[in-house]
């Protein structure tokens, strides 16, 4: 699933080539909004919120969309070959005189009254890249079950969103624990440190076309090297040498140094 970091960088894209021009061509592929016609309507912006995408309309309008783990947005030119997947895989089109942006494999789209947004959106916590950040409310939902595996509470964006699959397991070996670790189980300064750094990761790779957490610690490292743990399975730790490690968790592999990260393991 891509991380807050990767959909902002879409949101730009989309912004980039849709905002303030006319729609020539809509096409939503979805049942429900499938006779929808956005042609003739402006494009405003495109913004995200957290893995959401909203992208606003002149009349009132949002197309809200989510990627998950396959779904994509891609932008062409003019005569330019698309190249996001099959035909049968496009779940949305919106072009206008210059660009042409194509959704594939969108699992959630669907067309509402911007007025309505937060009916999408309003559940989830803090945006770590949105103008409303606020560490305290991300910090109080982030630790509201005490007996919650530190992994599951990180992914959840109603305590925080943005946090996908490889800053959790980043910023726990960050914290120096497991991602099964009860977040009760935190020190009261960890636990404030690790909401500060997952601000400082995904405000570092926003602009960044290749997502890197290591730093300027992987200087002179190769690609396996720009990630602490994440992927790196049977590889040394960057930072001790052990094997790093690999097991599921709630359906998704998870990462993390045996000898660097203390608390439960399966």
């Amino acid at each position: 699933m891509p991380e807050g970091d990767t959909v902002l960088q879409t949101a730009r894209r989309l912004h980039t080539a849709l905002a303030d021009q006319v729609l020539t061509r809509s096409d939503l592929r979805v049942p429900r909004f499938a006779t929808a016609d956005l042609t003739g309507r402006t494009v405003l912006a495109t913004l995200s919120r957290g893995k959401h995408l909203l992208t606003r309309i002149e009349g009132g309008l949002t197309l809200h969309s989510h990627l998950r783990m396959d779904g994509s947005w891609r932008v062409y030119a003019p005569g330019e070959r698309w190249r996001g997947g099959p035909s049968h895989q496009i779940r949305a089109i919106l072009a206008t005189a210059d660009r042409t942006a194509v959704g594939y494999r969108l699992p959630v789209l669907e067309l509402l009254r911007t007025a309505d947004e937060e009916k999408a959106v309003g559940h989830l916590g803090p945006d770590l890249l949105g103008p409303g950040w606020d560490p305290g409310t991300a910090l109080r939902n982030l630790l509201s079950d005490p007996t919650r595996p530190l992994g599951d509470a990180l992914l959840d964006q109603r305590n925080l969103a943005g946090i996908g699959n490889i800053y959790k397991a980043e910023l726990c070996f960050l914290a120096r624990v497991t991602p099964w670790l009860p977040v009760g189980e935190l020190p009261a300064p960890t636990a404030a440190r690790l909401v500060t750094t997952a601000k400082q990761l995904l405000e570092a790779n926003r602009d960044r076309p290749v997502r890197t957490t290591t730093g300027s610690r992987a200087r002179g490292y190769g690609a396996h090297e720009r990630l602490w743990v994440y992927g790196r399975t049977h590889r040394p730790c960057l930072r001790c040498g052990a094997p790093i490690r690999t097991a599921e968790q709630d359906t998704r592999p998870t990462y993390w140094c045996p000898r660097c990260q203390s608390g439960p393991t399966p």
